[in-house]
């Protein structure tokens, strides 16, 4: 059977991360930020359980997955705006309190490394780079377009089977470049790694065998790729563009 298809389950790993579970004083969801959110409360009062290789939560704007993975990042010790554990710049600080509030359960033996890729903060993080460089010749970020320094940082970091935490990584990407990204995404699963990825990508959910955890006013619930509600607007778009456009022009 090719290896690209093989069930998660027949694939050997100690993953990074076992389970996400709140702290002893972690507060009640309630109705302030972020603890109203659905999604977030679900979380708080339940926890949340990661399969090895790729999790992906996918969700409108303010569902709450890039809180989810940026409290995740933080609690697993990674950069709050991106890197990995050693990465130390700071623009302004808008994290969430999240990551106080959650206690990370973590596979015996397993590795340590991890990435946090936030695609607003790689500016900062890219600085960083040149003025710090762990990498000898080390890319020349600043000189190349947002989408091929992001390509060049997934040839650079993700290179190992960590824990990587993604918030949006489609953002930088064209089409075929999206698809480098899900062949690098598959390359850290068979190698043990684990993946938890924000995204509003109907082509990156698509990567076969990864988890799909549908975030909205429900909470988190798993879906098949077909059944998410992203993968139908956007058939039903591409199908027929002017039964949206229409409504939005007139």
């Amino acid at each position: 059977m090719d290896p690209f298809w093989e069930p998660r389950s027949r694939r050997r790993r100690q993953q990074p991360i076992i389970a996400v579970h709140p702290a002893d004083d972690a507060p009640a969801p309630s109705a302030e930020w972020p603890a109203g959110i659905p999604a977030v409360a679900q979380v708080l009062r339940e926890g949340l359980d990661l399969d090895p290789g790729v999790t992906f939560l996918v969700g409108e704007n303010g569902s709450g997955k890039s809180t989810i993975v940026e409290g995740v990042a933080i609690a697993y010790g990674l950069s709050p705006e991106g890197g990995s554990r050693q990465a130390r710049h700071r623009t302004r600080a808008s994290e969430s309190p999240l990551s106080d509030w959650l206690r990370i359960q973590r596979g015996v033996g397993a590795s340590s490394w991890g990435f946090f890729l936030r695609a607003e903060t790689m500016h900062s993080f890219y600085t960083y780079l040149e003025e710090n460089p762990t990498k000898a010749p080390e890319p020349r970020y600043h000189e190349m377009s947002h989408g091929e320094s992001f390509l060049a940082l997934l040839e650079t970091r993700f290179d190992d089977p960590g824990f990587y935490c993604l918030d949006e990584p489609e953002a930088a990407l064209s089409f075929s470049s999206t698809l480098s990204l899900i062949a690098v995404l598959h390359r850290i699963s068979d190698e043990g790694g684990q993946v938890l990825c924000a995204t509003h990508s109907p082509v990156l959910a698509a990567l076969p065998g990864a988890r799909i955890l549908e975030v909205g006013e429900w909470g988190l619930r798993p879906v098949e790729w077909q059944e998410l509600q992203l993968v139908q607007h956007w058939r039903s778009f591409l199908d027929a563009p002017s039964r949206y456009t229409r409504h939005l022009l007139d």
